[in-house]
């Protein structure tokens, strides 16, 4: 029960890394909103575990301007904001992804961070404390060939992580990031651009402990952070990632 008495808002929360979030943050005692552009999936995850589903695009201001209503009409309060939402365009050369591919990438996994920040901060603030986990990816540290702009975006959460991190401290605000490696997530196949045995094996190879990541993995790393055991951490971007970034 290490989150015992918190309310956590987790985008993204419907499948992948952003449901194992959610439903750790739930065993550990939280009230979790799952967010989701899939609103039948957040209430599907929702009705499993004792959240609570909300729809939203939060590349829209006035979508996640409505999430953050919906969380503080429930609970008068925001304590941790996990913005794992994400997206990526197919593997290909830099040059030949498309302008609406990019915008999407960028507005789903930079400008998110932009917009929660705008209505979620200042709630923060005003209560003096609170808590926020990005969800980059070893794609910012580490670049892999083709994901030019994936990778660009990733490294984009990191920079912003530190930079609200530094900037809010002094307010009682932590934020940090973990950089899971390629997990068992909807995303995998489009990070490989093909889902078969020697394109895994491919991916495999570079990561020294010798398997893909899960959701489980980066439930644990997001509760530390989250939690008041990490109360001395804040600035951080924690690889998750089996070595790949060694």
């Amino acid at each position: 029960m290490r989150l015992d008495g918190k309310t956590a808002i987790v985008t993204g929360g419907a499948s992948g890394f952003g449901a194992g979030i959610a439903r750790r943050f739930v065993r550990e005692g939280a009230q979790v909103m799952v967010a989701d552009l899939n609103g039948a999936a957040a209430q599907t995850l929702a009705q499993e575990t004792g959240a609570r589903a909300h729809e939203v695009d939060v590349s829209d201001d006035a979508s996640v301007a409505g999430m953050t209503a919906a969380a503080m009409k429930a609970w008068g309060r925001i304590d941790i904001l996990v913005n794992n939402a994400g997206i990526t365009h197919l593997p290909q050369p830099m040059e030949e992804v498309s302008e609406a591919e990019f915008d999407r990438v960028l507005a789903v996994n930079a400008k998110s961070v932009f917009l929660t920040a705008r209505h979620i901060v200042p709630l923060m603030k005003a209560a003096g404390r609170g808590a926020i986990l990005n969800v980059a990816s070893t794609a910012g540290v580490s670049p892999r060939p083709r994901l030019n702009w994936y990778n660009a975006s990733k490294g984009w959460m990191i920079t912003a992580t530190r930079a609200m991190a530094v900037e809010l401290a002094p307010t009682g605000i932590r934020v940090n990031a973990i950089n899971p490696v390629a997990g068992e997530t909807p995303l995998l196949k489009s990070f490989m651009g093909e889902d078969t045995p020697e394109m895994r094996a491919k991916f495999l190879s570079t990561i020294p402990i010798g398997r893909f990541s899960t959701p489980e993995d980066m439930a644990a790393a997001a509760l530390y952070l989250c939690s008041d055991e990490a109360s001395m951490v804040t600035g951080v971007a924690l690889n998750v990632d089996g070595g790949r970034c060694i």
